[in-house]
């Protein structure tokens, strides 16, 4: 359905649960965090042919930004209902949304590194005054924490259907077998393509190989990884490893996606709930770590960080 917004209006709110994605068919919207507060932010500007929207479509989930027309607008709005019609006609939409997520992901990941670095250094300052750029940094993750603290919650209902899908169901682009120690790609290559665990194990490392060689996580049957590579071509954050004998992996190019959709539109759909996961789930964590910065800007102001404080900032982001 194609509706017109004029100049200024607000498309939706930061915050709102929603279940519209939108393409702009003609003018300029504008991306804000924190609109019409003091510490307002705008984010990005998006013309014509851009999406917005589009983790409501994925799944339920509050708006993370609030949407407003820079000048008289119109975009087609497309239901969760009608998303997969959507994409039979505009199949290239998919990676659009894909990249989008993994944009997200990306701005996250900064993000999550810089504010455990700043809880590092409250750490490492308990007992001293907070001057300079960290308390800059506090005040920072401390205002985040305010503002964003109404979505900061993880729905356990997505988190039960992610681990539930069977995903060597349906139709897959290209199955191969692996044995345990291959490794599957390594730390600082440059990806190309994703992987789908149909059944079998894989080990995420940190420097493998090396005497500082750290086993990040496991991966099972039923489970995405290296999705990254597939959307940017970006090299390779960590190396993936085979940990066990006939371990099945379905491998997932971005030129498969297409063809992907019309013979197993699950598998598509999965992913992307995959990616949405993964931006909650950063999110969540992100905004765990600002709130202990916020509660420490708080005591601080009051003067009394106690032993109590102190030990949930030890054991954040551990």
């Amino acid at each position: 359905m194609t509706k017109q917004f004029k100049k200024g209006e607000v498309i939706f709110r930061e915050g709102e649960m929603g279940d519209t994605l939108y393409q702009i068919e003609e003018g300029t919207v504008s991306i804000y965090a924190a609109y019409e507060e003091k510490e307002q932010q705008l984010l990005t500007q998006l013309g014509k042919g851009k999406i917005f929207g589009e983790m409501a479509v994925v799944e339920a989930y509050p708006r993370s930004a609030t949407a407003v027309a820079e000048d008289d607008v119109t975009v087609l709005e497309v239901e969760s209902s009608e998303v997969a019609d959507f994409f039979k006609t505009n199949p290239d939409r998919i990676m659009d949304i894909m990249k989008s997520l993994s944009g997200r992901l990306r701005s996250l990941t900064a993000d999550y590194s810089d504010v455990s670095n700043t809880v590092s250094q409250i750490r490492n300052s308990a007992d001293k005054e907070f001057g300079g750029a960290l308390a800059d940094l506090i005040i920072r993750f401390a205002t985040a924490y305010k503002r964003n603290k109404a979505i900061n919650k993880l729905s356990v209902e997505a988190d039960r259907i992610l681990s539930q899908n069977g995903h060597s169901e349906g139709y897959a682009v290209k199955v191969e077998d692996f044995d345990k120690g291959q490794i599957i790609f390594k730390e600082g290559e440059v990806g190309d393509c994703m992987y789908d665990i149909h059944s079998g194990t894989i080990g995420i490392y940190e420097g493998y190989g090396t005497s500082d060689e750290k086993l990040l996580t496991k991966l099972n049957s039923n489970m995405f990884f290296g999705e990254l590579g597939m959307i940017d071509k970006v090299e390779r954050s960590c190396t993936a490893v085979v940990m066990e004998n006939n371990t099945t992996l379905e491998i997932i190019t971005e030129s498969d996606i297409k063809e992907l959709f019309e013979k197993n539109p699950a598998k598509v759909q999965m992913i992307l709930e995959h990616l949405s996961y993964r931006v909650r789930h950063l999110t969540s964590e992100y905004m765990n770590a600002c709130k202990v910065i916020y509660r420490v800007n708080e005591a601080k102001n009051k003067g009394d960080i106690d032993e109590g404080l102190k030990s949930e900032v030890k054991k954040c982001n551990d």
